[in-house]
């Protein structure tokens, strides 16, 4: 047995696959791994989709079994604390216990933003981050009438859809012109916006919520626009904050996330971070991405660099997003296109949004398609580049190119 001390501060997805990959890479020294909520680790998107529709019951949430983490010999911490990160002496504070260690990995995760704004303490004001959070939700969605979304992002907009399945009156309110503005192009927001409609959500854009309203509970909101709007619950999703206060607290360098490089390494040594909380260069550009996806892709890095100095090379970013019977598929990052096409059938619900920077394919949006989303993720997997001529002259299918980019490779070997 190696003498070596990895801890792992958070049991999220990142933390049990950091944990599980060193494993599967031979490690044999200690892992302890510490949650602060009082649940072993367990799957956050479900919570906004399945669970909330009662259609995933709670015990099927759990990513391991209580017996894997025995079997593995990982010393699982749930209702942990930790207080304070002594990096020069390599040990952490939690109550009255200092425990030391070799390696660190920070997988802290975020939390829901809150709305500064009066009323937001009253009872109904919901938010969704963790399993409390969710079933607190839940509760409310069996015995209300009427709800208040405050943010059209990804989480709002699923809380909003299952909401609507489960026959309630929904309200979404955004501040900004379009819904999903941060994560999509005017085209997918456009589709989304009448999606949510045609199933009887009133959206309203471009307004604000300035106050909620009630007598300890929640019974209306008051918007920017001077209307006034009756609920049961507010639900806030207007975005997260990074969970680095531990990192800032003991020096570690963070600028909106804990910043760390390819490998997930910090600005301290022996320390690395991995998930939500997390920010790196990807393509030149400083970015944090909130995706099940970068969490499980960066805690594998980690995991091989710190048994074997390995680098594994980076997967695409993907993401994924469940609302009614649509499914939305996104690969790359769509940031600083230049141009898109559209490919498929927008009014049957089976299409795709291309998105190019300079005649090379940079992102896919695809809704209801994942033939060609798993096509372009792929192909970005592989390296190829991909031209808009390409996949005009391919009649716009990428399963095409993408048998053509592997015959090619099996040629050239």
């Amino acid at each position: 047995m190696s003498e070596q001390r990895i801890f792992i501060v958070g049991a999220g997805q990142a933390a049990v696959r950091a944990a599980e990959g060193m494993r599967k890479r031979g490690f044999d020294g200690r892992i302890v791994m510490l949650g602060d909520e009082a649940y072993p680790p367990y799957q956050r998107p479900p919570l906004s989709k399945a669970f909330l529709k009662g259609q995933l019951e709670e015990n099927r949430l759990a990513f391991k079994a209580d017996a894997w983490y025995e079997g593995q010999a990982i010393d699982l911490r749930v209702s942990a604390r930790v207080e304070r990160i002594d990096t020069a002496a390599r040990e952490l504070i939690a109550g009255e216990e200092r425990l030391a260690y070799d390696k660190l990995i920070l997988a802290t995760g975020s939390r829901p933003l809150q709305l500064p704004i009066p009323g937001a303490d009253l009872n109904g004001v919901l938010e969704l981050r963790g399993i409390d959070d969710a079933k607190a939700i839940k509760t409310r969605l069996e015995g209300l009438d009427r709800l208040i979304v405050v943010g059209g992002g990804y989480i709002g907009l699923e809380v909003a859809a299952a909401a609507r399945q489960m026959g309630r009156s929904v309200t979404v309110i955004e501040r900004l012109p379009r819904l999903l503005s941060r994560v999509t192009s005017p085209e997918i927001s456009s589709f989304f916006l009448d999606l949510h409609r045609g199933h009887g959500v009133d959206i309203r854009l471009e307004d604000s919520v300035e106050r909620i309203e009630g007598d300890g509970s929640v019974s209306a909101v008051q918007l920017s626009s001077g209307e006034r709007i009756d609920a049961d619950a507010v639900l806030i999703g207007i975005g997260v904050r990074p969970n680095q206060e531990l990192a800032e607290g003991a020096g570690i360098a963070c600028d909106d996330g804990i910043l760390v490089d390819d490998h997930g390494a910090t600005s301290a040594d022996g320390v690395y971070a991995a998930g939500d909380c997390t920010r790196r260069e990807i393509d030149g550009a400083s970015v944090r991405l909130e995706s099940v996806h970068n969490a499980l892709d960066q805690a594998d890095r980690i995991a091989a660099h710190i048994v074997s100095g390995e680098d594994l090379p980076f997967d695409p970013p993907w993401f994924w997003s469940d609302q009614y019977d649509v499914k939305l598929q996104a690969v790359g990052l769509f940031n600083g296109y230049d141009d898109i096409r559209l490919i498929g059938d927008v009014g049957a619900s089976r299409f795709s949004a291309l998105y190019f920077r300079g005649g090379t394919l940079l992102a896919v949006d695809s809704v209801n398609d994942p033939a060609t989303f798993m096509s372009a993720k792929t192909l970005m997997k592989l390296g190829v580049t991909v031209t808009a001529s390409e996949i005009e002259q391919s009649g716009d299918n990428l399963r095409d190119i993408l048998k053509q980019a592997r015959d090619a490779a099996r040629s050239d070997s």
